[in-house]
């Protein structure tokens, strides 16, 4: 969206932390004409966080291939991977961010063939895949730790450490005053992308990590691949300057939460709108799941019930920002996920939810000239969050019921009267005064 006057000078202002300015790319096209290298606008992409623990316990890269189809039919053009590398097996919790080769498959999830596989086909269906990357932090085994100790920060007794205050004893932090040490990891990133054709990186702990390593890696990146996508795990705005696509909206699922759970929408609103200056051609990637949350709550004890978070869902794509779908959300699994281990789903177990995810992304999709680039206009009633975009002519109506029971509100004065096209169902007809909507119910209204 368009960066107000204030907006511009802070920007400005910021642009020292990564070394210069990087402005951001035009406005892409109709999304028709429109090749995923332009998609960080934010308009179009849609990402899915595939988790391979919850594919296969031995071929979880030709899984996830093989449900490309599926995961397509959800909306998503981006493929997230978490991190498919080898994982340390000294002092260890079974973490896939504890990594013993950047070079390297784990065996457990299949080979490198099957990596390239994955991504030559997702190509073919026209869809990016992109990698976790952990740079704080390597395995206490990796090969680094005995062939280059310098490369790590060490103690007053000069002993390797793990990231301070962070409590991830598993874990060696890894020094950035060691400059072979950055030009080894840029490297090993760059590999990927001639190795296997991946589109770009997901960074873990962005903040743990130099900004001037990022603008010295995501140059020699985007060389090796114009329309490399960059995803940073930091809410921190610097970062966009950094050469960053996309930045979390860490606040917004608390805020969420708190909604669904009976909690006005004015927090909501006031985190969504905080969010919302940034570089044009930048996003924030909005959520309703991921690996975290997963191991700490069920979705449902999140939103209350399935029902609740499908209506999250909802509100969560249509709001500014790039939306993410974690692996088990589509089809509403109803316990927690530890990353840590192996929890193989069936994903054909919930077909009716599933559907929906499908039927609300194709809505998304079919929205985007109603939506522009302009921020949409917030609305509060009661529990109903209301979100109007206005396109020229054009205007895309969204409600969301985020309570468990019925309810009535005035339709938006701006918008009464007029004739509006039920992007769900495909039926037109004129917009009445009030609008009743079932518990957790929603629509999604375009003219």
């Amino acid at each position: 969206m368009k960066l107000s006057h204030l907006a511009l000078l802070l920007w400005a202002l910021a642009a020292s932390a990564c070394g210069g300015s990087n402005a951001g790319p035009d406005d892409p096209p109709a999304a028709q004409e429109t090749d995923l290298a332009t998609l960080p606008s934010g308009n179009t992409m849609v990402l899915y966080e595939a988790n391979p623990k919850l594919f296969s316990q031995t071929t979880a890269l030709k899984s996830i291939e093989s449900n490309l189809d599926r995961i397509s039919s959800l909306g998503a053009n981006v493929v997230w991977l978490m991190p498919v590398y080898p994982i340390g097996k000294v002092n260890s919790v079974n973490s896939p961010y504890c990594v013993r080769d950047y070079k390297a498959v784990n065996p457990e999830f299949g080979t490198l063939d099957d990596l390239k596989s994955l991504v030559k086909t997702a190509h073919a269906k026209g869809m990016k895949v992109i990698l976790d990357w952990v740079a704080n932090h390597t395995a206490w085994d990796h090969a680094w730790v005995t062939e280059h100790p310098d490369w790590y920060t060490k103690d007053a007794n000069g002993k390797i450490v793990s990231p301070p205050g962070m409590g991830w004893n598993d874990v060696a932090d890894l020094n950035y005053n060691a400059a072979p040490m950055r030009t080894a990891m840029k490297e090993a990133m760059l590999w990927w992308i001639s190795t296997a054709d991946v589109d770009g990186f997901r960074c873990d702990y962005t903040d743990g990590v130099p900004t001037d390593f990022w603008s010295d890696a995501f140059a020699d990146i985007r060389k090796a691949k114009s329309g490399a996508i960059l995803l940073g795990e930091s809410s921190d705005t610097k970062f966009y300057n950094c050469g960053f696509d996309l930045l979390y909206a860490w606040s917004y699922p608390g805020a969420l939460k708190t909604v669904f759970g009976g909690g006005p929408l004015t927090a909501l609103y006031n985190t969504v709108k905080s969010d919302s200056n940034v570089p044009e051609g930048k996003s924030r990637m909005r959520y309703i799941l991921n690996h975290d949350t997963a191991s700490e709550s069920s979705l449902p004890s999140l939103y209350r019930s399935k029902e609740g978070a499908l209506a999250a869902w909802v509100l969560t794509a249509f709001l500014p920002g790039v939306p993410m779908i974690y692996s088990s959300q589509e089809i509403g699994y109803e316990k927690t996920i530890n990353f840590f281990n192996y929890n193989i789903l069936q994903w054909t177990s919930a077909p009716a939810y599933s559907s929906a995810y499908g039927q609300v992304m194709k809505a998304y999709r079919d929205s985007e000239k109603y939506r522009g680039s302009e921020a949409p206009q917030l609305m509060e009633n009661g529990s109903v969050a209301t979100v109007l975009y206005k396109a020229g002519t054009r205007r895309l109506l969204v409600l969301v019921n985020t309570s468990n029971s019925s309810q009535t509100i005035p339709a938006p004065m701006a918008v009464v009267g007029g004739t509006f096209k039920d992007l769900l169902s495909g039926q037109s007809a004129e917009l009445s005064s009030s609008i009743t909507l079932p518990a957790y119910g929603y629509k999604i209204l375009a003219k």
